[in-house]
């Protein structure tokens, strides 16, 4: 199964009014893989999205993030997997997660969209739910009502400093996920929760 990564997308809702959100916490994932790696997206309408193309870990990987709303992501990530023909199994889409506390990150093999709008617009335009998946830690506003306004909200300062410490985790770990070590990822990951300082 360890294929590696070939293509990177981070979930999120295009446009400056949104850029903040805890929505978007995949977009703020691909900005600090970009930092680490230099390099940076271009536009490609063909794609619906900003492309890049980056070296992590001695590995050529491609970039997405998807301009088309996060409930149409998986317009974009069809389109560009078909057109570069990259197998599902070699996909690593990071995406906000309500189930796990701000903080923390997983990586987790296949499943469910977990009612995530995003994942649930990406697995049937990709014809599998068998791709992996960086979660990255939002916490949930403790009901399923508040969920739309939470998501499309700033997360206050300590929140998102821990949101972006996790993020941080996740980037040092992105030579091992690009080729493929998800076990070793998986379980470093598994231990590693920021706390607030």
């Amino acid at each position: 199964m360890a294929h590696g990564i070939s293509l990177i997308v981070g979930l999120g809702n295009p446009g400056p009014s949104y850029a903040d959100t805890r929505h978007n916490a995949g977009f703020r994932f691909l900005d600090a893989v970009l930092r680490q790696s230099g390099g940076g997206l271009k536009q490609e309408s063909r794609f619906a999205g900003g492309v890049g193309r980056i070296a992590l870990a001695g590995r050529e990987v491609w970039l997405l993030a998807p301009t088309t709303f996060m409930n149409h992501s998986g317009e974009a990530v069809g389109k560009f997997a078909r057109f570069y023909k990259i197998p599902p199994a070699e996909i690593l889409v990071a995406h906000d997660d309500l189930d796990l506390p701000p903080g923390t990150v997983r990586l987790k093999l296949g499943g469910g969209h977990g009612g995530h709008n995003g994942l649930r617009d990406v697995i049937p335009h990709l014809g599998t739910n068998e791709f992996v998946r960086l979660r990255i830690g939002i916490g949930h506003p403790g009901s399923s009502a508040q969920v739309t306004p939470y998501v499309l909200k700033k997360a206050p300062a300590a929140e998102q400093s821990l949101i972006d410490a996790a993020i941080d985790i996740a980037v040092a770990h992105i030579g091992d996920i690009v080729h493929g070590e998800f076990e070793r990822v998986m379980n470093e990951l598994h231990t590693h929760t920021v706390h607030h300082a």
